[in-house]
């Protein structure tokens, strides 16, 4: 049931990006758009401390879930203007290591209040302090840069109008690697039920895949603004190993395959999406990102269906599809790394 409704949200969520990211661009209201989906997020986790039955829990993650899928299009589109000048990779990266940073504590703060208090509804009402600075630091940020896409100074000599080929070229690899990326419910369950690590670990365990996943986005941020889309290539390959170390391997081989498992999740947070920013125009950027997390959703849910097939019946079998869906994407991030060094020229 867990993972049943994990994935309808993040079904419902990754689907919810593609209208986002039209309406941003529609509207060109790249705030209000955010702060709405800001506020229903931060407004649900919280609230799980008040749900007393399933369904309502099951609600509020999936309401969760929408909230982050509404401000995530918009957001990146800003994002992507205001990194112009630092360089796509680092703004993203910073982007993701500040994210993760509070990733890293808030499971940790949750799990304190649990070894103290031992009630899960005081460890979500705790979050409400967090949840509150977060929308208030963007309200903040609203009022101090009311229009983020004037921020670079320089017009992007790219095409502005549809989308080119490269793009579809690159969400194609990107959603290969989506759907060979299991979801760390069901790496939790393996660590639980299959190692016997307690339920109170499993957030500590969490707590390094995010500190692994913000500190690598950085170094991962520098690599790409100064190698290019190239580095996908050998980050892809070791993201990959997560699943024989977390599913075939001992207690000691999962531990570092929750590790490995975050500076992949790292990669896809902060490479993939900035790489979009340098081949689409500013113009069609929100709709692009729309489009482009819409689909890596639907090729996450979709292989994370697979996955949780293949974990009850073989767990060779399941290593063996994320091993090659992933692989089969190298090459296609290679080809675009191609044709992105010659399109100066051209």
């Amino acid at each position: 049931m867990i993972c049943a409704v994990g994935g309808f949200g993040e079904l419902v969520g990754y689907a919810i990006r593609l209208p986002s990211g039209a309406l941003s661009q529609l509207t060109r209201r790249f705030w209000p758009v955010a702060i709405f989906g800001y506020v229903i997020q931060m407004a649900s986790v919280p609230a799980l401390a008040l749900a007393t039955t399933w369904p309502a829990a099951a609600g509020l993650i999936i309401l969760e879930r929408v909230g982050r899928a509404i401000r995530i299009p918009p957001r990146d589109v800003m994002l992507s203007h205001a990194a112009q000048e630092i360089g796509y990779g680092w703004g993203f990266g910073v982007r993701e290591a500040l994210d993760q940073a509070g990733a890293l504590f808030g499971p940790l703060l949750v799990a304190a209040v649990l070894a103290s208090r031992r009630n899960f509804a005081q460890a979500f009402a705790v979050l409400t302090v967090p949840a509150v600075i977060c929308v208030s630091l963007v309200i903040a940020a609203r009022l101090i840069y009311p229009a983020p896409e004037k921020l670079f100074s320089q017009p992007l000599n790219v095409q502005s109008s549809g989308l080119p080929r490269i793009f579809w070229i690159y969400l194609s690899g990107a959603m290969l690697v989506a759907a060979g990326f299991a979801d760390y419910s069901l790496i939790a369950y393996r660590l639980h039920a299959s190692l016997g690590i307690g339920g109170s670990l499993l957030p500590i365990f969490y707590s390094v895949a995010m500190a692994a996943s913000g500190s690598g986005s950085l170094l991962f941020g520098k690599l790409f603004d100064r190698f290019g889309i190239a580095v996908l290539v050998p980050l892809t390959i070791v993201g990959a190993l997560f699943a024989p170390l977390v599913f075939l391997g001992n207690f000691t081989l999962a531990i570092a395959g929750v590790a490995v498992w975050g500076i992949g999740m790292g990669v896809q947070e902060s490479i993939i999406p900035a790489a979009v920013a340098s081949m689409v125009s500013a113009q069609r950027r929100p709709s692009a990102y729309g489009i482009f997390t819409a689909a890596y959703g639907l090729a996450w849910f979709s292989g994370s269906v697979v996955i949780g097939f293949l974990y009850n019946r073989s767990l060779f079998a399941l290593v063996a599809f994320t091993l090659i869906l992933q692989v089969a994407a190298i090459p296609i991030f290679a080809h675009v790394g191609r044709l992105m060094r010659r399109a100066p020229a051209a």
